[in-house]
C-alpha cells in the first residue's frame, strides 16, 4: 500500500491513528467490522465480549493484520468486571479515547408470536433484554467515561436501532430498551458536556434491517432461507430495496468518533436504507 493509500493519511478530519477504542459486544456480526475498520486505521482496539475465546480471536486476527488489540472476556451486566477489564486496557495502551456500546440483542422468548402472546411472555425474558440492551449500555459508560473525563476528551458511540424510531411489532422488550438507549445517549450528551467536558461527545447508530443470528428467525424461513412476510414487509418499506450488511455501518462509525464530528454531540444517527424516512406510501 502506498503512503497516499492509508486510511489513516486520507484526510486529518479523520485520523484516528494512536487512539484507543473499547468495544463492547466486540465479537459479535456488526462490532467485528467496525473494530476491524478502527484498527486499520491506527486504533488499539480491546475486543470485549461475554464468551472470552470469541473476543480474544477477533482481538488476533486484528494482530494477524498488523493492528493492536486486545480480548477480553467480559459481562455488561457486571459492573465489577467492567472494572476489572477497565484496568486490564489502561495497562495495556494507557488510555481509553473510543467506547462502542455494542453489546446487545433480543431472544424470542421475549418476542410476541402466534404460539406466545403477549400476555404470556415471561418475566426473565424481558428483563434479559431490557438489561442487556440498557443496562449493559449505562453500566458501560460509567466505567470507561472515568478515563475520557481524566483526560478532557472522548467519544461515545451507543448502538440504538430502527425501533426506537417507531417500535416493532412482535419485539416488545428490545424496541422499548433501544428506545432507553436513544433517549440515554441525548441526556449524557448533555450531562457530560455540562458536567466534565464539552470535548467528550456522546452520540448513537440507529442500523437498519441487517441479517444477524439475533433477527435471523424473524426475516428468514429457517428452511428455504427466503426473506419471510416480515422480511418482505421490511424490504417494501426501505427504500433502497435490500437489507444492510455490517460494511454499510463502517463510515458513519468513523465519522462519529473523528474529529469530523467535532461539533455532533447528542445526535442518533439512522443509517438505514432510508426506512426511518418512508411513510409507506
Amino acid at each position: 500500500m502506498h503512503e497516499s493509500e492509508d486510511p489513516r493519511k486520507a484526510d486529518p478530519l479523520f485520523d484516528l491513528a494512536g487512539k484507543v477504542a473499547v468495544v463492547t459486544g466486540g465479537a459479535g456480526i456488526l462490532c467485528r467490522e467496525m473494530a476491524f475498520a478502527l484498527a486499520e486505521r491506527g486504533v488499539g482496539v480491546a475486543v470485549m465480549g461475554r464468551h472470552g475465546n470469541k473476543a480474544e480471536a477477533v482481538a488476533e486476527e486484528i494482530e494477524s493484520r498488523g493492528g493492536q488489540a486486545m480480548g477480553l472476556e467480559v459481562d455488561v451486566l457486571d459492573k465489577a468486571g467492567l472494572l476489572r477489564a477497565r484496568e486490564a486496557v489502561l495497562d495495556r495502551f494507557g488510555r481509553v479515547d473510543i467506547l462502542i456500546n455494542g453489546a446487545g440483542g433480543n431472544k424470542k422468548e421475549a418476542t410476541t408470536s402466534e404460539e406466545l402472546s403477549f400476555l404470556d411472555l415471561p418475566e426473565d425474558a424481558l428483563r434479559w433484554v431490557f438489561d442487556l440492551n440498557f443496562l449493559g449500555t449505562l453500566l458501560a459508560c460509567q466505567v470507561f467515561l472515568d478515563p475520557m473525563v481524566r483526560q478532557g476528551s472522548g467519544a461515545v458511540l451507543n448502538i440504538s436501532s430502527m425501533a426506537a424510531f417507531r417500535p416493532l411489532t412482535r419485539t416488545v422488550a428490545y424496541s422499548a430498551a433501544k428506545a432507553a438507549v436513544s433517549n440515554f445517549t441525548q441526556w449524557l450528551a448533555v450531562h457530560v458536556s455540562h458536567h466534565y467536558s464539552p470535548r467528550i461527545r456522546v452520540n448513537a447508530l440507529a442500523p437498519g434491517f441487517i441479517l444477524t443470528e439475533q433477527n435471523r428467525y424473524l426475516l428468514t424461513d429457517e428452511e428455504t432461507g427466503k426473506p419471510t412476510d416480515r422480511g418482505r414487509a421490511i424490504l417494501r418499506s426501505t427504500p433502497m430495496g435490500r437489507y444492510g450488511t455490517p460494511e454499510d455501518l463502517l463510515g458513519a462509525v468513523i465519522w462519529l468518533v473523528s474529529d469530523a464530528a467535532a461539533f455532533v454531540t447528542g445526535a442518533v444517527i439512522p443509517v438505514d436504507g432510508g426506512f426511518s424516512a418512508f411513510s409507506g406510501v
